[in-house]
């Protein structure tokens, strides 16, 4: 059964971009499973998936689910505000008490970066990151990189453009390590509030005016707002952000003819891209869902090659 080199899936920075290629090409045959009248297979069946997700999840939690219930796993979604970590139960503690119950691979999402590295150092089950903080979000960059090279054909040499957020959005991170492993050339569109500083250091290009970095791209990615994690001052008002750095169909129309859209979701529309944009014939954004599934497929099996 081929592999990963880890039992855990932490992070794109400790991929090398031909276990990111082997991961995507896995996922092709995972999708075309998809396609089927029985959209499932018995590749892992006796295993068992937990997900442990500390912060509120609609894609990542059912996609998940569902990539694991199409490999014929047993399901188990954790609930903390019924679980013992409201008692005060330590994290390691509780990840410890569900691997004793059975699980093999526990798919973690958290608030505090780092989280899912201190449990796969802990556990012997598989760790999958769903997103830790304002660090990674691996899955995420591997479905849109496989949307990307379903799309274009291609990931080496295309123009990326990855809008907004970019200080605290884990998505940005992951999808910068993977794409500019796999040869793409990344640019940062977004206010100077909203871009760190040094990290052009990653071989990225950085635009702090919209239409200018739009020119000539094959792919815009817009991140949504992350609200939560920032505190105010990072720009005047919602209605100024648009202004400047949403995505209109007038702003669309200077990347390629052919560039297609995409957004992590969930979108703010109105705020990070409008509409008739959102819902354009060149978005993909419905297909990074789909995508998502046949990618997290992929992620479990290849785990679960490690441990065979």
């Amino acid at each position: 059964m081929p592999v990963l080199n880890n039992k855990d899936l932490l992070g794109i920075k400790e991929l090398s971009a031909d276990e990111i290629k082997h991961i995507l090409d896995t996922a092709s045959g995972f999708k075309d499973v998809l396609k089927r009248d029985i959209k499932k297979v018995p590749t892992l069946r006796g295993r068992t998936v937990v997900n442990l997700f500390f912060e509120p999840s609609t894609r990542t939690r059912t996609s998940f689910e569902l990539a694991a219930k199409r490999l014929s796993t047993d399901v188990i979604n954790f609930s903390v505000p019924t679980s013992s970590v409201v008692k005060g139960e330590t994290l390691i503690d509780t990840a410890l008490t569900v691997q004793a119950l059975g699980a093999d691979f526990m798919i973690v999402r958290h608030s505090s970066s780092g989280v899912p590295h201190l449990l796969a150092k802990n556990l012997r089950a598989s760790v999958i990151n769903a997103g830790d903080g304002t660090n990674e979000h691996p899955t995420q960059a591997l479905l849109d990189a496989f949307t990307m090279r379903e799309k274009k054909g291609r990931i080496e040499g295309l123009e990326v453009v990855i809008v907004g957020d970019i200080a605290h959005s884990r998505v940005a991170k992951s999808n910068i390590y993977c794409l500019t492993k796999l040869g793409a050339k990344v640019r940062l569109v977004g206010p100077p509030t909203l871009i760190p500083d040094g990290i052009a250091k990653l071989g990225v290009d950085v635009y702090y005016d919209m239409d200018e970095g739009l020119r000539g791209a094959d792919v815009v990615m817009m991140l949504r707002i992350q609200m939560e994690r920032q505190g105010k001052g990072f720009f005047p008002s919602t209605e100024e952000y648009f202004g400047r750095w949403g995505l209109t169909s007038e702003r669309f129309a200077l990347a390629k003819k052919d560039a297609i859209v995409m957004h992590p979701g969930p979108m703010n529309r109105g705020i990070e891209i409008s509409s008739d944009v959102a819902d354009g014939e060149r978005s993909v954004i419905l297909e990074q869902v789909t995508n998502g599934l046949a990618v997290r497929m992929a992620v479990l099996y290849l785990l679960a090659g490690v441990k065979a």
